[in-house]
């Protein structure tokens, strides 16, 4: 029971006080189940993030839910994602109830407060995904694959708007860079 009282308060907090969507909250789910709490490896954790960004859904809902998953099967899962979901809840709610577009819109404070928060948010997006390009062994030799795909991304280009294409080119890139990178033997292997 104390596990998933601290699972659901964990994620409760981690849901409160991140503004910007799950890349924003990878950094704070990292550092609280990893470096906070020791339920999993940093190593494990990358996994996980892995398989959270393959399912369809939102980014913090799906890390969430294979944490608690991994943690306390699916009770755990349930605990964790609703301790995710319910603050976002709970502020937009009463966000709908209290400010509308209009008063959002005429407010100056407001408007400069949010003006605000999206730089801190895009550092709150960048900083995971640095982290996660340290953990996932990305070198000067294999940024490239990531730069390449972002470029595709960026492009817009119609054909090339499916991830798994995205996934596919990165596995491609992957095996150019590493088969090629690796030292042959003496006896010609790899």
């Amino acid at each position: 029971m104390k596990l998933y009282i601290d699972l659901f308060l964990t994620f409760v907090r981690i849901g409160v006080f991140t503004f910007g969507g799950g890349w924003a909250m990878l950094a704070l789910i990292e550092r609280e189940v990893v470096e906070r709490h020791s339920w999993i490896e940093r190593s494990d954790f990358l996994d996980l993030l892995a398989m959270a960004q393959s399912m369809p859904g939102i980014l913090a809902v799906n890390i969430s839910t294979v944490i608690g998953d991994r943690l306390a099967g699916v009770r755990g899962s349930v605990v964790a994602a609703l301790g995710t979901i319910l603050p976002s809840f709970i502020i937009i709610l009463l966000i709908a109830m209290f400010l509308t577009p209009d008063v959002i819109k005429n407010n100056e404070t407001l408007t400069a407060i949010f003006r605000g928060i999206r730089p801190a948010v895009v550092a709150l997006i960048v900083a995971p995904v640095l982290t996660t390009a340290r953990s996932a062994g990305i070198t000067w030799r294999t940024v490239i694959i990531p730069v390449a795909v972002a470029t595709l991304i960026y492009s817009g280009m119609p054909v090339v708007s499916n991830p798994i294409v995205y996934i596919a080119l990165g596995a491609a890139g992957g095996y150019i860079c590493y088969t090629h990178s690796m030292p042959t033997r003496e006896d010609g292997t790899r």
